[in-house]
Order: structure tokens, then C-alpha cells, then sequence
């Protein structure tokens, strides 16, 4: 990695990152280039959806000065940043993703007919300006061609400045600061745009591809002895070839590993004879993210138990599935999963009480000691979407058309959980898949990748897996 520290002039300093430059340098840095037109771009698909969005967030606020922050960058270590990543209310509003530039702020200004919207953010630092190659963090010498606020303008449709002419003011509502806001601006992705749930769409295909992947890489991921890392890298390639990032950190989770929810660490081996759970979603472009989760069996083929355990899984997922109905309680998805999975630990003789005891939202709950978590969560530029919103919205709330939430029961018997018999120890299975409400009922966006067991070892042979 390039010494990313310079200085414009020759300087005494107790720092081992810096440069001094000679004149002839500074002299002729500025000459000698090539024209670079700076063409205005098309107007973004997403632009149209983003103003309706910031229409309707100013119709909430009238008379309110608001700050919607993308956030800066974050340092992973001493000189070293993150990849940055804009604020998900901040991309929602903009339609600038992952080419959004740290420190921007959208600002909505108050007026008699509503509100005025400025994008302020940092003009390019090109070769007319000393930032070009002095300043690691923005000069173009160094990371690249950044955008002009001329063609943000053109691209999103909305007014844009130089950041160092916005202040702030007295009064104004901040995101992250102002719970309203906040709230507001969670509340408003709970109901997708025709663009959102195409971009959902694109994020759920390539996950399939990465899935598919992970298959046809398992005799090297077998091999090595952190075989959990190379699901993770094989996964993480397909993220960063066709999309943008990984949505969330990838649980490649083999063995009793499955059965530690959010597994992350990834450092263990994957052998024939378990089973392994990969729960992974690929970010594209716009940041829209899939969350998909599949179990499978390491050798191409279930044990008897553990295809006992994934189809119980798998009945649960359904019956969450056919009650996923306009009008429905999202609460409903949980309890028609647990009704599904209290039955079957009662069957297998696992729960101290029937499985009607069980269900008991005072008493009961017993089966939950083997899934722990609840089915389902809304998603979308946020793996966990409008988490701000209000509890009587989300949590408590009516199942409508546009929404995408998750359906995804799991059964987790740790390897230490003394209360099962033996043979079930060690087994942790997840089946998770994208759901997009219509007005006809649910739609499975992931239905593509394989679900049921025998549909899992086919595709896992055909695949050459085993």
C-alpha cells in the first residue's frame, strides 16, 4: 500500500508519513493532462422514486428544517478506513448508493410551499486544485475520478453545493438525533417502490449464484482446515464481482457451529457427516441486500435425523409461508411457525409439556429453547429494515402489500444441551427465504434456490459436490 501522506513543501516532521516535494514538481504537477470533459450523465432510474420519497418525508415536517447525514468515513486502524457506506435513510432519499462520497448532507429547508433540497457535498478534488495530489482522502491522484456537483445534480434531479458553504441552524431536526425523523424516514421503506423490489430482486439472483458457488467449491472447502473461511471468500468473490459488498457478514456456520446464531468468526473446518449452515446476502449497487440462509449436508446426502430436523424446519418456513396475507398479523408468522415446531419437539419426545402447553404466550414457550429467534424481519437497503419504525407498525403490525420481510424458523440443539438425546446434538438448521407481499398473496424471491431436502441433494449433485 502507497505512503498516503504528503506535504506540498519540503518540512522537519516527527512523522514517518510524510513527503516534501521540489519545485520543479509543484510547478508542472498542474500542466500536462488531457482534457477530461466532464459530461452531464443520465438521469438515474432511481431519481423519480427518491424525490417521491423526499416529497413525502417534507409533507411530515412542515416548517422544520431537516439534516439527513451520510456519514463519514471510519477508521479501521491507525491510517487505514473502512469501505465507506452511506446512511441507509440517506441513500433511500437520494438515490446516490455506493458511489455516495462521505460527509455529505442532505438538507431540507423550509419554504411557504413545502421544502427546498440541497445536496451538499465536497466538489471534486481534480488536477486544478493542490487536494489532487496532496490529499489522500480525496484527491483524485489517489483514489480515483470523484463526481462534480454539476453532474450529481443532473444524475439525482436534486440541487447541489459545495459542503463547505452548509451550516447548521437552530432548530433543525438531525437524523440519528431527532426521533421523529428518525422514526419517519424507517417508516417510509416499510412499503417498497417498484424500484426497490426489482433491486431486491437482482440482490436475491445474485445470492443464488453465490449459493451455487458455495456448492460446487465444497471438495476445496472440505479440504482446508478453516473450511468455514473459504465459504465465506467464495461467497464474499460473487458479492464483489456482480454486486457491491456482502449485506451483512456471512454466517458460514459447519457443525455445532450451526447451532451459535449469528456465527461470524468463521475459522472452523467443514466435514463429511455435518451439516452446514451458510445464512449470506449479497449487496448490489443501489444497496439493496438479499438474506438468505440454506443447510446443508457436507457429504451431499441428509442422515436420517438431520432430514427429520431440516423438514420440520422446512414445514415451519411453509406454514408461515401460506398464512403471509395482506391483512395478516406480522405476529402471525412467528406463531405459525412455532405451532410447527412445538408439534414436532413434542413428537420426538424433547418437550417437558404438550405442544398446545407449549404454545402458551404465558406458561409455554418451551420449544423456544431450540429457536430462540423469531421468523421474520422486514428487509431491504437494511438487511434489518426499518428498524426504527413503531412497534404497532412492525412488531404489532398489519401485513400490506409492498412489504419484503424474511421468513426463516431454525431448530439449534447445542452440542452440550443435555435435554435432547444424543443423536440430535450438534444440529442446527435454518431455512431462510425473501418474501415480497402482492395483493394476490406472497411471492418467494428466493424459491429459485433449492429448499427441500431432496431438492438440496440433487442440486448438490449436480453441482459435483460429492
Amino acid at each position: 500500500m502507497s505512503d498516503t501522506s504528503t506535504e506540498s513543501a519540503p518540512v522537519t516532521s516527527s512523522t514517518n508519513r510524510r513527503q516534501s516535494f521540489g519545485q520543479g514538481f509543484l510547478d508542472g504537477i498542474s500542466t500536462g493532462w488531457a482534457d477530461r470533459p466532464d459530461l452531464a450523465p443520465p438521469v438515474r432510474e432511481q431519481a423519480p422514486y427518491a424525490k417521491a420519497r423526499r416529497d413525502a418525508v417534507s409533507a411530515e415536517f412542515p416548517g422544520k428544517r431537516l439534516i439527513i447525514p451520510a456519514g463519514s468515513l471510519k477508521q479501521r486502524s491507525n491510517d487505514t478506513d473502512y469501505p465507506f457506506r452511506a446512511h441507509s435513510a440517506f441513500s433511500h432519499l437520494t438515490g446516490w448508493a455506493a458511489d455516495s462520497e462521505p460527509d455529505s448532507v442532505l438538507v431540507f429547508e423550509p419554504t411557504d410551499a413545502g421544502h427546498d433540497v440541497t445536496l451538499y457535498f465536497r466538489e471534486r478534488a481534480d488536477r486544478t486544485t493542490s487536494e489532487f495530489y496532496s490529499d489522500a482522502s480525496i484527491g483524485e491522484f489517489w483514489i480515483g475520478p470523484r463526481p462534480s456537483l454539476a453532474a450529481v445534480a443532473d444524475e439525482l434531479g436534486v440541487a447541489t453545493a459545495h459542503i463547505d458553504t452548509f451550516a447548521s441552524a437552530e432548530g433543525e431536526l438531525v437524523l440519528d438525533e431527532d426521533e421523529d425523523l428518525t422514526r419517519v424516514v424507517s417508516e417510509l421503506r416499510l412499503i417498497k417502490d417498484d424500484y426497490e423490489k426489482a433491486q431486491m430482486q437482482i440482490a436475491v439472483d445474485v445470492t443464488a449464484d453465490g449459493f451455487d458457488d458455495i456448492v460446487a467449491n465444497l471438495p476445496a472447502i472440505i479440504e482446508h482446515p478453516r473450511g468455514e473461511r473459504i465459504v465465506e471468500g467464495v461467497f464474499h468473490q460473487r458479492a464483489r464481482s456482480d454486486g457491491n459488498a456482502v449485506g451483512y457478514d456471512t454466517i458460514a456456520a459447519s457443525g455445532p457451529h450451526a447451532c451459535y446464531l449469528h456465527w461470524t468468526r468463521n475459522d472452523g473446518a467443514v466435514l463429511p457427516g455435518d451439516l452446514i449452515l451458510v445464512d449470506a446476502g449479497v449487496e448490489v449497487d443501489s444497496l439493496y441486500t438479499a438474506d438468505i440462509t440454506r443447510t446443508l449436508p457436507v457429504s451431499g446426502t441428509f442422515t436420517d435425523v438431520q432430514r427429520k430436523v431440516y423438514e420440520a424446519v422446512r414445514e415451519a418456513a411453509d406454514a408461515a409461508f401460506a398464512i403471509a396475507v395482506p391483512g395478516a398479523k406480522f405476529s402471525d408468522l412467528n406463531k405459525a411457525a412455532w405451532e410447527v415446531i412445538a408439534r414436532r419437539t413434542a413428537e420426538w419426545g424433547l418437550l417437558p409439556v404438550t405442544a398446545e402447553e407449549s404454545m402458551d404466550p404465558e406458561t409455554g414457550h418451551h420449544h423456544r429453547r431450540w429457536m430462540v429467534h423469531g421468523t421474520s424481519h422486514h428487509l431491504g437497503i437494511d438487511v434489518h429494515d426499518c428498524a426504527q419504525a413503531r412497534r404497532e407498525l412492525y412488531a404489532g403490525g398489519t401485513l400490506e402489500a409492498g412489504m419484503v420481510f424474511t421468513i426463516e424458523p431454525g431448530l439449534y440443539f447445542q452440542i452440550d444441551d443435555i435435554t435432547v438425546p444424543e443423536e440430535y446434538r450438534g444440529i442446527g438448521v435454518r431455512i431462510e427465504d425473501d418474501i415480497l407481499l402482492t395483493e394476490d398473496g406472497p411471492v418467494n424471491l428466493s424459491a429459485a434456490i433449492p429448499r427441500t431436502a431432496d431438492e438440496v441433494e440433487a442440486w448438490m449433485l449436480r453441482l459435483g459436490a460429492r
